[in-house]
């Protein structure tokens, strides 16, 4: 394989991740932690629509708008709709341009959109806003602008939205995050070892079982992904971690029960949740 052809190759590998992140619209959940930090992700995301021609807003409340847009080349830059909520997230200084409401009035407005272009929001952070509103609020204004282009009944023609939020897992408990980690279509988890991120993508499809892999890669400082070959884990089936495994030795007694009711008899031993209680 010649240079070019490598680099060709890595190319169209990065694009199979951000374009998988990407593609289920939704609320995309980036969890990142103070050792593997995500907004470099999320920037490389905002780059890819950008470049995809879709409208890009920013609902900036955590780092300035320049720090924000440092490392993005001016094509990219002119093509962000950025809102500003980092200086003055209370509109103290009664800006007309600013929304009423803040950052969820923001959010509400993009709620009523009828545009069909394909839309990305990109959420910086969603931390900010979870620790300044309630969790069922900020849940259910999320479901709305993430779904709008899938309601009943609707037959207005509302182009996909993505709305990519980056939550930092270490400020809230597992309350908060397991309500957003429910609302998300896809979720991304970074890790890695020493000088290795990683990328735990869980993505739940409609009508299909959730399935989840895992990316090694860096992301370079114009916000594009180098991938690490051979490290990529495929798409496996996903178990919902919050129902326990079945062991072996329940399957057994499973089996043994099965076994015994059908000879008519009852073994009190395989008695379990349940079992004689009226359930």
């Amino acid at each position: 394989m010649t240079p070019s052809e490598g680099a060709r190759a890595g190319t169209g590998r990065e694009l199979e991740m951000l374009d998988s992140l990407l593609a289920l619209g939704g609320l995309v959940l980036l969890r990142d932690s103070v050792e593997w930090e995500g907004r470099s992700l999320l920037k490389a995301l905002v780059k890819k629509s950008a470049l995809c021609g879709e409208q890009v807003h920013i609902l900036g409340c955590e780092v300035s708008e320049e720090e924000f847009r440092e490392g993005f080349d001016s094509d990219i830059n002119n093509r962000l709709v950025y809102h500003d909520f980092f200086r003055d997230p209370l509109n103290w200084s009664k800006t007309e341009e600013a929304f009423p409401g803040g950052p969820l009035g923001a959010l509400r407005a993009m709620c009523k959109r009828t545009d069909p272009v394909p839309v990305t929001i990109a959420l910086d952070s969603l931390s900010w806003l979870l620790l300044r509103l309630p969790c069922t609020t900020l849940c259910q204004a999320l479901h709305a602008v993430s779904h709008q282009d899938s309601c009943p009944g609707d037959s207005s023609s509302v182009g996909k939205v993505s709305v990519l939020g980056l939550l930092h897992e270490e400020l809230h408990g597992p309350g908060p995050v397991g309500a957003l980690s429910s609302l998300a279509q896809t979720e991304v988890t970074l890790g890695g070892t020493t000088g290795q991120a990683s990328a735990h993508i869980l993505c739940r499809r409609p009508r299909q079982r959730p399935t989840d892999q895992t990316q090694w890669f860096s992301i370079l400082p114009d916000f594009s992904l180098d991938l690490q070959e051979g490290l990529s884990v495929e798409s496996q089936p996903y178990s919902d971690p919050h129902i326990p495994p079945v062991s072996k030795n329940a399957k057994a007694r499973t089996r043994k029960c099965s076994l015994v009711s059908g000879q008519g008899r009852e073994n009190k031993s395989c008695r379990g949740w349940g079992w004689g209680q009226g359930f």
